[in-house]
């Protein structure tokens, strides 16, 4: 199939676009013809300069998908100078629109432009071309009717990469089906796909947790399951954890009923272990652990256990059930802000 036949709503976080500046605008070769001004000289102007590309930061923009369909991003080119010493028009400046969290990198080089974090954050991808010199700069005392005048210089030709890292408070990590989407879905006001079989989420969702009595929200996001082996790249796992990178803590969600016959603790332990081995630092950053679907029966016993065997003090909660999620709602909110949310 080929893959530009992609639906237009499709959740895009890596692109390469090539990106042309203007070229500068031709200067003028004319001379001053006015009655009653005889050998009035030369009066050509500067040819204007091509447009630049920015690349901007929008927070309403959430995926590339407008550059995965329209890779080829050019600016508007100077206009040539006139007669009269008129200065040619600088050409276009282009923009484009991408998510908070973009970074670009140069293919040829694979040096990184920069990362775009904050909305409205400007970037100068290519610099338009400068504009021709018009003939009235070869005036001279001996050298009176020049004709001599340069071209516009070519813009910059750059072939980028653009790659989203999604910006976010909190990051869900979990096995397929340990249901982080369920859980997004009743702690905010998004509406992530959930079934009852693995790998229901292919793309990161973001939702917003708003504490309404605090005028606060939390940015939280849905990294797709993960499997052992993802740091090197199994099941799209790269692709998947790079998107935890600019997370600034993490809520490891645990299927802790065991439905996929994988004990809890060998689940947490091996979730870590794929952290450490993408990014160790990514386990120095503040993390919470929720014990989901206590609503079944083995759950409870399975609880047990894992406080056993490693120390930790998970949440418990339900997110298809609605329980427990009261508290965990406070606990992320401590975690990021360090006091209950009703003070």
């Amino acid at each position: 199939m080929c893959p530009r036949r992609l639906k237009s709503h499709k959740f895009v976080d890596s692109a390469a676009a090539r990106v042309v500046a203007g070229a500068g605008g031709d200067g003028c070769a004319s001379f001053r013809r006015e009655k009653f001004v005889p050998r009035g000289g030369p009066d050509g102007g500067d040819g204007g300069r091509g447009g630049h590309v920015f690349a901007e930061a929008d927070r309403n923009v959430d995926s590339l998908v407008a550059l995965y369909f329209q890779p080829l991003q050019r600016a508007g080119d100077g206009d040539p100078g006139r007669g009269k010493q008129q200065h040619g028009r600088n050409g276009r400046d282009l923009t484009i629109k991408v998510p908070c969290g973009t970074e670009i990198r140069d293919v040829e080089s694979d040096a990184s432009l920069g990362a775009l974090l904050a909305d409205g954050a400007r970037l100068q991808l290519a610099a338009g071309g400068r504009g021709g010199l018009g003939n009235c700069h070869w005036k001279t005392s001996t050298h009176q009717a020049p004709r001599e005048h340069t071209t516009g210089a070519p813009g910059e030709d750059r072939q980028l990469r653009f790659d989203l890292k999604i910006i976010a408070d909190i990051g869900l990590i979990g096995f397929p089906n340990a249901g982080k989407s369920t859980l997004l879905g009743a702690i905010s006001h998004a509406h992530p796909r959930t079934a009852a079989y693995p790998f229901t989420t292919l793309n990161p969702v973001i939702g917003t947790v708003k504490y309404e009595e605090v005028y606060r929200e939390l940015r939280v996001v849905d990294i797709p399951g993960l499997i052992p082996g993802a740091h090197a790249g199994a099941g799209l796992g790269t692709a998947f954890l790079r998107h935890v990178e600019r997370s600034r803590a993490l809520l490891l969600v645990l299927d802790m009923a065991g439905t996929e016959g994988r004990a809890p603790a060998d689940d947490c332990r091996n979730l870590l272990g794929e952290l450490r081995l993408y990014r160790a630092d990514l386990l120095e950053r503040p993390m919470l652990v929720a014990a989901n679907k206590m609503d079944l029966p083995e759950a409870e016993a399975n609880l047990a256990e894992f406080r056993r065997l490693t120390g930790r003090q998970p949440i418990p909660i339900s997110a298809r059930a609605g329980s427990g999620l009261a508290e965990l709602r406070q606990a992320m909110h401590d975690l990021m802000w360090g006091r209950p949310a009703d003070q």
